[in-house]
């Protein structure tokens, strides 16, 4: 790589780098330009129509749901999550009268997630099932469309990024936890917002950066840069995933240090002097200005319910409600850190790329057309089992491209390191805590990095414009096959992903380990 060459090449050249299907499908202005929007809006179509349909199936509180919608009703109602009282979970159904106590609750996660599913109990009631889940399916069809776009920013190609956005719409997890009230989905919706305006903040930026400032033209330091609205921008989604769950916090600050590196390397192919002193200690701190404080006040903002009521949990603690706020945060802490108690579907953090325990969400007794010995409906939240082990392999060859790159003095592809930096922010934390119950439906928050790495990979096994012709239509038909039965498994294993009613052999033969039971 020349001194002259930006981090993220051009889109023009990225869409000449791979073979001959791109190029057949883009090869003429006008259909380039339909195929860009309309490419896209196929690719969320589907993601919409597999999460939407029939949304209120089942029609009862499944898994944690128990917890956050309740909690979500409750601070629709009260502005702080109450306590509830014995039968919540039938009077849900039956909109009998809820028991629901203004004495603040003990609860363990912030409450932006569940102000966003009250904003669809508050269009439907509380007894409808759909407003139940109808934020975490419209944010997790809108997370397919966030992860086309960032592929589309990433490589320049319209073909990796339908790739990759068709996969994450296709796969069974994405779909189980949009089709559930749960934090996760909403979680990774935000996350995946901050890393696209951190590939925004990329491209504005990155031609700025090396240059000299205006007030130290010296060679030796490059350019501060104080007007970055898409670092912001980028600061205010991690903010938000923040004050969904906790986890959010390793998302910021994995891409706080992705934003420093990338700076660094952009000084240094500028022929600044002392870049990484530069990008560290002096871009640095305005980057962590511009990124952290609108993060922290948008997860202050979150608890506003609880600052303007007087009986959320701990709120008359101290006459300072941010003393009391502090002790709140205190408690949550110790409880996450203790959380060691036994769950049948618990998984710890090593077992997840070999998806030896995916969860059960939901078992139901509802007959279907072949009586109730025989049928079994089921929701279980195992991705697809060929993206999942593809993209756990995509990862490893990621990992060897970036090492080799590093050991060789490059700058690696961003297309190829991104992924890692993503995976590295939702799984390696887990890791930090082996004793905790946690669970293999968090690996959500991975997904759309598992499927950005995936098709990056694929477009690699595809070939490259000046490959041979018979090693690029090697290639291409080798991702196709793949692609296929990729499609045909998400076929087979739908039934299992929405609860439908199934013969009981039917699915048995969806549990490929004994764990999948």
């Amino acid at each position: 790589m020349t001194a002259s060459e930006p981090l993220l090449p051009a889109p023009e050249t990225r869409l000449t780098r791979y073979g001959s299907l791109r190029d057949r499908i883009l090869q003429s202005p006008d259909r380039g330009r339909t195929v860009r929007w309309f490419a896209p809006l196929v690719v969320t179509l589907l993601a919409a129509v597999l999460r939407l349909v029939n949304l209120g199936h089942p029609h009862q509180l499944a898994f944690d749901e128990t917890y956050y919608v309740k909690d979500a009703w409750s601070l629709w109602t009260l502005g702080y999550e109450g306590t509830w009282g014995e039968n919540a979970n039938e009077a849900f159904i039956t909109l009998q009268q809820l028991p629901l106590d203004p004495k603040g609750a003990f609860i363990v996660h912030p409450p932006l997630g569940k102000w966003l599913i009250a904003l669809g109990m508050a269009i439907g009631g509380p007894d409808n099932s759909v407003g139940w889940r109808l934020a975490t399916a419209l944010l997790g069809t809108g997370t397919v469309l966030l992860t086309y776009l960032i592929a589309r920013r990433l490589t320049g190609s319209v073909v990796v990024a339908t790739v990759a956005g068709t996969l994450l719409a296709i796969d069974g997890l994405g779909i189980v936890l949009s089709r559930i009230a749960l934090l996760d989905g909403i979680l990774t919706f935000f996350i995946m917002l901050g890393v696209l305006f951190v590939l925004l903040d990329r491209e504005r930026v990155l031609p700025l950066i090396g240059q000299s400032d205006a007030d130290a033209p010296d060679p030796m330091w490059g350019r501060v840069v104080w007007r970055r609205p898409w670092l912001v921008a980028a600061g205010l989604a991690f903010g938000a995933a923040c004050a969904v769950k906790w986890s959010g916090l390793y998302a910021l600050a994995a891409f706080g240090l992705y934003v420093v590196v990338t700076d660094a390397l952009a000084r240094r192919r500028a022929g600044v002097v002392l870049w990484p002193t530069d990008a560290a200690f002096r871009q640095g701190p305005v980057s962590f200005v511009l990124m952290v404080v609108p993060a922290f006040a948008v997860y202050v903002a979150s608890w506003t319910g609880w600052f303007v009521t007087s009986g959320g949990y701990n709120r008359t603690l101290d006459p300072n409600p941010f003393v009391s706020l502090w002790r709140y945060h205190q408690a949550m802490l110790n409880f996450h850190v203790g959380l060691t108690s036994g769950h049948p579907y618990a998984s710890p953090a090593w077992e997840w790329p070999f998806l030896l325990r995916p969860t059960a969400v939901w078992v139901g007794s509802d007959p279907g057309p072949c009586g109730i010995d025989h049928c079994i409906a089921v929701i279980s939240s195992i991705p697809n089992p060929l993206i999942w082990y593809a993209g756990v392999a995509a990862a490893v060859y990621l990992l060897y491209r970036l090492v080799r790159a590093v050991m060789a003095g490059r700058a690696p592809d961003p297309a190829l390191t991104l992924p890692l930096v993503g995976l590295a922010a939702t799984y390696v934390p887990w890791l930090l805590f082996p004793d905790r119950t946690v669970f293999q439906f968090y690996t959500v928050a991975m997904m759309p990095f598992l499927v950005l790495g995936l098709a990056a990979t694929l477009r690699v096994i595809a070939g490259r414009r000046d490959d041979p012709l018979p090693r690029r239509q090697s290639g291409e038909r080798t991702v196709m096959i793949f692609l296929v039965f990729v499609v045909l498994v998400s076929v087979f294993f739908y039934p299992v992903w929405t609860g439908m009613s199934v013969p009981y052999p039917f699915w048995l033969l969806h549990n490929w380990l004994p764990g999948w039971v």
